[in-house]
């Protein structure tokens, strides 16, 4: 029997993660897993590297261009060409961009909410992504603004900057208090999200990676880096 055959679409956020695989392989093999359980062979993948927040529109999109058009060539009726992707805000979670996708008649396949899924669905999945989006950057301006109600410096203007001229003890002196001034500042988003009852080391690692909170390096969080924070805040 002829497998069906789908186009796969990727997106990273940015060109540091995109050039070192963050999130990508996780992607790669969500879709690839969905494929091979539902029968799609894949003909092509398209991955997009972006450089932060204002993507959500198709002209600044290139790669998701190249998948559409992909996906209407090989589409047919006996052959339908979905795109598939692996999480929803891989495609976008504002609803209004999701649903200028609709327009272009190509049918989006999300992996992670399986195959029934269909247009009118993930409109409404996109409005309840959208909604959460700003509960969260509610919440976390919010948290921002107490800790520095509460005198906690949030960043450091100079960056490495003031570094320099100083001895080796003051400079490592110096960069330890950084890393305590931005370990504070994370203190009150990291108090919101124990409040939801997340408390595990991963699972506060995956709510700050959801609120594209980066690392003082420009990182993704990890169970390790938390930790790290985490001891600090404490000590």
């Amino acid at each position: 029997m002829t497998s069906r055959i789908a186009v796969a679409y990727y997106r990273v956020s940015t060109k540091i993660q995109g050039r070192s695989g963050l999130g990508l392989d996780a992607q790669r093999e969500a879709v690839e897993r969905f494929a091979k359980d539902h029968g799609y062979e894949l003909i092509n993948a398209f991955t997009e590297v972006e450089t932060g927040k204002g993507c959500d529109a198709l002209e600044t999109r290139p790669q998701l261009a190249a998948a559409i058009r992909e996906a209407k060539l090989r589409d047919s009726r006996e052959h339908p060409c979905p795109v598939l992707v692996a999480k929803l805000d891989r495609l976008s979670r504002d609803v209004h961009f999701v649903s200028g996708l609709m327009k272009h008649r190509v049918r989006f396949v999300v992996t992670e909410l399986g195959p029934d899924v269909d247009p009118f669905m993930l409109h409404i999945y996109a409005a309840v992504a959208e909604q959460e989006r700003n509960f969260i950057s509610d919440r976390t301006r919010k948290a921002l603004a107490a800790a520095k109600a509460r005198g906690v410096k949030l960043g450091n203007p100079n960056g490495a900057a003031h570094l320099k001229g100083l001895g080796n003890g003051s400079a490592v002196e110096a960069v330890k208090t950084g890393a305590q001034e931005r370990a504070e500042g994370l203190s009150g988003i990291i108090a919101s999200i124990k409040a939801e009852g997340i408390t595990s080391a991963n699972g506060i690692a995956g709510a700050l990676n959801a609120r594209h909170i980066a690392t003082p390096r420009g990182g993704q969080w990890t169970a390790r880096s938390v930790l790290n924070v985490l001891g600090r805040i404490t000590a």
